[in-house]
């Protein structure tokens, strides 16, 4: 069982990592929550959007996420709902003041699960998340190596744990800004818009996707 040439692993883990790095709704909530909250809301978010990735993988795995693409309906519906929560978040941003609270200094344990249930939204809400794994994670079941439905569930878990190596290292470095920004309420201002215009964006980008 899970038996794998060399040739599998290079070319899964080579695929992976250069999806992981493509920038996306995932990644953009990430680093947009590093540079205002500092490290611990950077890893809140992270948490939270890899929490929702497995939701996906347990789909993949049991055959749910198959709904999204075969039902226009459900796939419709799931990308309107993502849609409209990216342009809610954007729009909160772009109605800041700056000056937000610093959570590697201040935050409290409601703020840092706050910043966690939004990022499992951001993921779960994404219906191309699921598309993605019914598109992506087949490509590597092999006959013989196993039931299907644990193939794609080790498979999905990979591709979390691979974020797992290069996720960290981007919201500690990013997370270096905080003590700069937290002293310029005019730049945390700019980059609460910032992120805003991002996420209305990528909301609308969302919407009008077939």
């Amino acid at each position: 069982m899970f038996s794998y040439s060399l040739a599998h692993w290079v070319t899964f883990f080579t695929a992976v990592i250069l999806l992981d790095l493509a920038p996306g709704p995932d990644m953009a909530f990430i680093l947009s929550q590093t540079a205002k909250g500092g490290r611990r809301a950077g890893f809140s978010a992270m948490f939270g959007i890899w929490t929702g990735a497995f939701v996906h993988v347990l789909f993949a795995a049991l055959g749910l996420s198959a709904i999204l693409v075969t039902s226009a309906f459900v796939f419709s519906a799931v990308k309107l709902i993502g849609a409209l929560y990216l342009i809610y978040l954007g729009i909160q941003s772009l109605r800041s003041k700056g000056g937000k609270i610093f959570l590697d200094k201040h935050g409290s344990a409601k703020d840092l699960a706050k910043i966690y249930k939004q990022g499992i939204l951001v993921a779960v809400l994404n219906p191309k998340v699921a598309v993605f794994f019914l598109a992506f994670l087949p490509q590597f079941v092999e006959k013989g190596a196993g039931p299907i439905s644990a193939q794609l569930f080790l498979h999905g878990s990979l591709i979390i744990a691979v974020a797992g190596f290069i996720e960290p290292p981007l919201v500690i470095i990013g997370g270096k800004l905080t003590d700069y920004l937290s002293k310029n309420n005019t730049v945390s201002k700019w980059i609460d818009r910032g992120v805003g215009a991002l996420f209305v964006w990528l909301g609308i980008r969302l919407a009008v996707t077939d």
